[in-house]
């Protein structure tokens, strides 16, 4: 027969190390997860500062648009802060570009399937309500999705005007 204080330090040797494996585990999974964040951290903030030279904005510049501080602003380009959805909606405001844009860098937002220049021309198009561009940009994602399957480089695929038809010059005289 078993000493009960034996049992029980066998069952907490064991319950011990069942929660070393957990939290073996999740600290994996805490770590993988934090280089997720830092990368899409550092890919948004390259992409903010990218948008903020090409539109020749001042980080000062920026930062007051978007109202956040100087230091915050350059924390974020340099991918040491994820911003939150309302403070990218705010710089976003500040580079002239859709708000949709910043979150797909993100990682809030999926990305839309197709050429991204073609996506941030339509997303950039002033004339265009939010629904507009929304159904615009729905119907590119299933023009481009469709091509890739049929196994199409629609870029390189010569485009053949349909045939006209051509008058008939001795019809015309007769009909004269």
């Amino acid at each position: 027969m078993q000493n009960p204080s034996d049992f029980v330090r066998g069952q907490v040797t064991t319950v011990r190390g069942v929660v070393d494996q957990v939290a073996s585990s999740v600290a994996e999974t805490v770590a993988a997860e934090r280089s997720k964040v830092s990368a899409t951290g550092s890919q948004v903030g390259e992409f903010i500062r990218e948008q903020r030279n090409a539109a020749r904005v001042s980080l000062r510049e920026l930062a007051r648009t978007a109202g956040v501080s100087n230091p915050y602003l350059s924390q974020v380009e340099r991918g040491l802060r994820k911003p939150s959805a309302e403070i990218l909606a705010a710089i976003a405001k500040g580079l002239k570009i859709s708000a949709e844009t910043l979150y797909e860098q993100a990682g809030i937002l999926d990305r839309r399937d197709g050429n991204p220049d073609t996506v941030a021309a339509i997303r950039a198009d002033p004339s265009l309500s939010e629904r507009h561009k929304a159904v615009l940009l729905e119907l590119y994602g299933t023009y481009v999705r469709e091509h890739v399957q049929q196994g199409r480089n629609t870029e390189t695929e010569p485009v053949t005007p349909a045939p006209r038809a051509v008058p008939n010059p001795t019809s015309m005289e007769e009909s004269a």
